[in-house]
């Protein structure tokens, strides 16, 4: 089922036809399930330029096979700027909340990819920040989301490790670096951030692996969970692995973290 997110889209910048894209989200619901599960809202990486197709669908089916409902959410990308896909992914985690009852919800996760690992940890730290209303009784649900799962997340807009590109991409090639920093997801860390799960590879040479230790340090700091693994090696935007068998225990580990960690049911 596909649902479109918004009642009042907001054209491209500059006014061109072929830029305009309405965001929706693709449901992937676990159709015999009678008892509440946990879910997982995906948001594919691709540098706030485009979504990668594998890092969303696949994704969403391999949770189905592990018992989870699954989203996938196509937000906006340049040449919309910030906050255009936080409002997208703020305005779709009401939208699925406020199916709970209906669709048989338990918890809700947000999973990132690259970029969208950046949007998927602002929306869980930011939601407060966005103004994302449609108008309608779905303004009033709380967007609060119950854990994270980053993998080979952008952290980091700035700095020495911040992935510079997806910074311009969201925010415009002449954007303040006060703006851009404001969105350095490490700093936005605090003791009521949820759980976390976070991969990344030792030898990824598009986003620093940095990026996924920082964070991970911060809710240590914090006291918060958070589960970090770094294999060995390993390019950029492996998604669900791509044959490669380390990295394709990373949906098992993820998972049960869901279930042991985040208190997620599964079917």
């Amino acid at each position: 089922m596909r649902i479109y997110l918004r009642n009042h889209p907001e054209a491209a910048p500059g006014g061109c036809p072929a830029d305009d894209f309405q965001p929706y989200i693709d449901t992937f619901l676990l159709d015999a399930s009678r008892c509440p599960l946990g879910a997982v809202l995906i948001l594919p990486g691709g540098g706030y330029s485009h979504r990668a197709h594998h890092e969303g669908d696949p994704v969403a089916e391999k949770f189905n096979a592990m018992g989870y409902h699954a989203f996938v959410l196509q937000y906006r990308v340049a040449p919309y700027r910030y906050p255009a896909p936080q409002k997208d992914v703020v305005r779709a985690i009401k939208l699925i909340l406020s199916h709970k009852q209906d669709w048989y919800l338990d918890k809700l996760a947000v999973l990132g990819f690259s970029a969208g690992g950046h949007l998927a940890a602002s929306s869980a730290m930011l939601a407060d920040k966005i103004d994302a209303a449609e108008n309608d009784k779905i303004d009033a649900v709380p967007a609060k989301v119950d854990a994270m799962i980053l993998c080979y997340p952008v952290i980091a807009l700035t700095g020495e490790f911040g992935h510079l590109g997806s910074g311009y991409n969201l925010c415009g090639q002449d954007s303040a670096v006060e703006l851009r920093r404001t969105l350095d997801m490490h700093e936005a860390v605090s003791e009521n951030t949820p759980p976390a799960f976070l991969w990344h590879t030792a030898t990824d040479q598009t986003v620093d692996v940095a990026n996924s230790v920082e964070f991970a340090k911060k809710m240590w700091q914090c006291g918060n969970i958070c589960e970090l693994h770094i294999f060995p090696k390993g390019p950029h935007g492996r998604g669900l692995g791509m044959g490669e068998h380390d990295l394709a225990q990373w949906p098992e580990l993820a998972g049960n973290f869901l279930e042991l960690n985040a208190g997620f049911s599964r079917a």
